[in-house]
């Protein structure tokens, strides 16, 4: 059990970190380390926990860049796929979506970072943006991991960097205060998860801040750089994380 509790507040500790700087991640990371050692869903219980109290020491400490009216069409969005990713999880076989989560962010992310300029997607308005919503709430069902495909679609739209930190926050904040109520509510909160709980909270705190102190002074094209450079890291270790267990089931 000692040995899990490392594993768990290492990995509480470096997801912290990456969400302070780039203002969300803190699922993918985790679960890079925890996908190992913990039970699909006690992991994503600790991930939701872990990522939302990350959002509420961001809010409390990062305000640039905040837009209401940007923000409302995400979150509405994300409160109509929640449910649908909660009903989805004690269903669903992780390793497989792992791995074509992974591959999506492998291939997709490292072609945007490399590109001199990224497609402006200036079609589909608030639509097309309370359906990525959905599709992040539905994420965040999952374990916590709202801010994907929200992020991405960001950095396409060509949004600024406290713009875009400012919606990825904010939604994350909202879905995840949800998506925990709702694991509350339906019972996969167990006893067993508490312990882990009370490991995950303070061993993030530190490193959310000083997370979050580095952001304020990175350049808009820094922030690109490790915004994709870290969806990339964790489509990397989503693949490595579900492909042998997929596999392994195969044969």
């Amino acid at each position: 059990m000692d040995s899990v509790w490392w594993v768990v507040g290492l990995g509480a500790a470096a997801a912290g970190f990456v969400q302070g700087l780039s203002g969300f991640g803190f699922g993918m990371v985790a679960m890079s380390f925890w996908a190992w050692t913990l039970e699909p869903r006690l992991a994503a219980v600790l991930a939701v926990c872990g990522a939302l109290t990350g959002q509420m020491v961001a809010a409390a400490t990062v305000r640039r860049g905040f837009d209401r009216v940007r923000l409302m069409p995400f979150v509405l969005g994300g409160l109509v796929g929640i449910p649908l990713g909660v009903a989805v999880l004690p269903r669903l076989d992780m390793d497989a979506f792992k791995l074509v989560l992974g591959t999506l962010l492998v291939l997709w992310c490292p072609a945007m970072l490399m590109a001199r300029q990224l497609p402006r997607l200036t079609r589909g308005g608030r639509v097309a943006d309370a359906l990525v919503g959905m599709a992040g709430g539905v994420m965040g069902g999952l374990g916590g991991f709202t801010g994907v495909l929200p992020t991405l679609w960001c950095t396409l739209r060509g949004m600024d960097k406290d713009v875009q930190r400012a919606i990825i926050q904010n939604f994350n904040l909202a879905m995840l205060l949800v998506t925990f109520g709702t694991y509350l509510a339906t019972g996969l909160v167990t006893p067993e998860a508490l312990p882990l709980l009370a490991i995950v909270v303070p061993a993030m705190l530190v490193p959310s801040l000083l997370g979050a102190r580095l952001y304020l002074g990175i350049s808009e094209a820094r922030f690109r750089q490790v915004v994709l450079g870290m969806l990339t890291l964790s489509g990397a270790a989503m693949l490595v994380a579900g492909a042998p267990r997929l596999l392994a089931l195969q044969g």
